[in-house]
């Protein structure tokens, strides 16, 4: 029987490798090494690891796909945007107090909004589902585009406090550790196979006893939390937060992220929320002037080509022996040759420790007589010609 207990490292090497980012990029920051522009890409970076993982908590392990992912993030926005200028007006001014409230309310706005929407329309499947998610993210800016100036600023957008670019990504980094040890914990657990086991199969899913519509809840609700989260972030992360960015293109786009990582493949979002933000903002920085109509080419040519060397048949035993599970598994693998003999250990299940009815070193030490008998041949067994 295997022990349970067993440490395993491949659970815990997305929290290792963002905690040590975290601590280097501090580290870097302090140093004065980072500028404006790479805080601001690590700022955006963490924003979009929140989404992709919370939304692939939905299209991936629970097998619905959600094209409203931005509208949550845009309540988030606003909500938290708003009660930030509130407290900043206070005693409490932009510091850290004012970041985590305003991350607590604009969070649980966001989660009410998913509960709400989620009631109705997750009695839906399929095309039905993401029809009316992408209509609830339309309808949601459409609502803060035609506020008032007083409430949330209308076309011109809310005005928020920009939080201290030394501390902002590092805040960001570690509420992804705080959400990653919240989803990873739920899918590991008795609730998250029910969950996988709703997207295999709903029909055996109920025939087994599981309520359904209550994970279905949870899981829209959790996602619609931390796409909350991330739209605060993104509130503090900029002087004014303006509607127009919370478009359906934008949740297509957090979908890619999803879709390009791996459905249900928590560290494949994070990589390609990762990589996905750096060539945006790579290609904005490099095609400037007249060269900017060719972002959106280059970005789509690169989508492209990510797609069809995940997906085509003739590639697959390329990625097969060249990928970093194959390098990593070369790279700290021992030839025979090289290990010491000494230091192989016995093997515990010796043969004088199975229990047997004859002592087996009497059997083994027995000493065979040859006599006369022996060496005589066999007549009866001869035969003649």
């Amino acid at each position: 029987m295997k022990d349970k207990s067993k440490f395993k490292l491949k659970h815990f090497i997305n929290y290792i490798v963002i905690g040590a980012a975290t601590i280097i990029f501090t580290i870097l920051n302090f140093t004065g090494v980072l500028g404006l522009s790479e805080q601001f890409l690590l700022e955006k970076i963490t924003i979009a690891i929140i989404l992709a993982v919370s939304l692939g908590l939905v299209v991936g392990f629970l097998g619905e796909l959600s094209l409203g992912h931005a509208g949550f993030m845009c309540i988030g926005a606003y909500i938290g945007g708003k009660i930030s200028a509130l407290l900043s007006s206070s005693s409490l001014g932009t510091g850290l107090p004012n970041l985590l409230i305003s991350i607590i309310v604009g969070g649980i706005a966001a989660a009410i909004a998913g509960v709400a929407i989620g009631l109705p329309a997750l009695r839906l499947k399929g095309d039905y589902l993401a029809i009316v998610t992408l209509a609830f993210g339309e309808i949601v800016k459409t609502l803060f585009l035609n506020s008032s100036d007083e409430s949330f600023g209308g076309p011109i957008g809310l005005e928020t406090p920009r939080y201290d670019r030394n501390h902002l990504f590092i805040i960001g980094f570690v509420l992804v550790l705080v959400m990653l040890a919240i989803i990873q914990n739920i899918i590991r657990s008795k609730h998250g196979r029910a969950i996988t086991s709703i997207r295999d199969s709903e029909i055996a899913a109920r025939a087994t006893g599981i309520n359904v519509t209550r994970y279905k809840l949870l899981v829209f609700a959790l996602s619609a939390f931390f796409a909350g989260i991330a739209g605060v972030l993104y509130s503090f992360s900029n002087y004014r937060v303006q509607c127009t960015k919370f478009d359906y293109n934008y949740s297509i786009e957090i979908l890619v992220m999803v879709v390009l990582g791996g459905m249900g493949s928590v560290n494949g979002s994070i990589l390609s929320a990762t990589l996905i933000t750096f060539l945006q903002v790579q290609l904005a920085s490099i095609l400037t002037g007249d060269l900017a109509v060719l972002q959106n080419i280059f970005y789509a040519l690169v989508l492209i080509l990510i797609v069809i060397y995940n997906n085509a048949p003739a590639l697959k035993g390329f990625r097969e022996t060249h990928n970093l599970k194959t390098f990593f598994s070369k790279l700290f693998k021992k030839k025979k040759e090289d290990v010491d003999p000494s230091l192989v250990k016995d093997d515990e299940a010796k043969w004088n420790r199975i229990p047997t009815k004859i002592n087996m070193d009497e059997l083994l030490s027995m000493d065979v007589k040859v006599t006369e008998s022996t060496m005589k041949p066999d007549k009866d067994k001869g035969g003649s010609s």
